[in-house]
């Protein structure tokens, strides 16, 4: 992987510039590294745009390889704040478009900027379980993904993806910068657009939005392996 010293030198430049180097090194990194296989491109077509993409998270690399699989429709990637405040991984963020928010945290201003792209037409990727798993198998998901989906009633398609926790596993430590690429099958599932059940009047809201998650998730978890749906097997 790119180092830090070299990253923060790239990101000196101007910006047309920096774009320009991000995108050929991560195509360099992803062209040598990961040989991806993409199923389900076909439910991409005449879909109800704008949509929100929701996928499981193993890696850093898992937006830059959705990034080249969703080329068509062009999402905007839901990312963390500290990957844009890192010399490395902010050359990731240069690569593709992103909007920020802060995990762990009630982000009102971030929520309020995705609502509003979702509002103006722009379709989004959220990773629901709000980091990446270090089991390599689904978590259980914030209520974030619930807020945005009701709010802008714009329906969702679920991704599943494996192997990107192999193409660049997460440090043990912690240390994004120290992460490197490996040689690994990529394996990206599309699956097919669906919107939220309304509650019914008498469906207690707890129960509603527990029942409503668990669906979300599960229509993730039908597109990985047995041994990825985690929590939601």
């Amino acid at each position: 992987m790119i180092s830090g010293t070299s990253a923060k030198i790239i990101n000196m430049l101007p910006n047309k510039c920096v774009a320009y180097i991000s995108r050929k090194l991560i195509d360099s990194y992803l062209n040598k590294y990961a040989n991806i296989h993409i199923a389900g491109s076909e439910n991409l077509q005449g879909i109800q745009t704008p949509t929100i993409f929701i996928c499981n998270h193993l890696s850093n690399s898992d937006a830059l390889v959705l990034d080249k699989a969703l080329k068509k429709v062009d999402p905007t990637f839901v990312a963390g704040e500290k990957l844009s405040n890192h010399a490395v991984t902010s050359i990731g963020v240069h690569v593709i478009k992103t909007t920020n928010i802060k995990p762990n945290t009630a982000d009102r201003e971030g929520l309020e900027k995705i609502i509003k792209l979702i509002k103006q037409g722009e379709s989004l990727l959220i990773f629901p379980e709000g980091t990446r798993s270090r089991a390599s198998s689904l978590m259980e998901a914030k209520k974030g993904i619930l807020f945005i989906a009701k709010i802008t009633g714009a329906p969702i398609i679920p991704i599943g993806i494996f192997g990107t926790e192999k193409l660049l596993p997460i440090n043990k430590d912690g240390d994004m910068k120290a992460e490197t690429f490996h040689y690994a099958d990529v394996h990206i599932n599309i699956g097919h657009q669906f919107e939220l059940h309304k509650r019914a009047k008498e469906q207690d809201k707890k129960e509603y939005e527990e029942d409503t998650l668990k669906f979300i998730m599960k229509k993730i978890a039908e597109l990985l392996p047995e041994s990825y749906r985690g929590a939601y097997k």
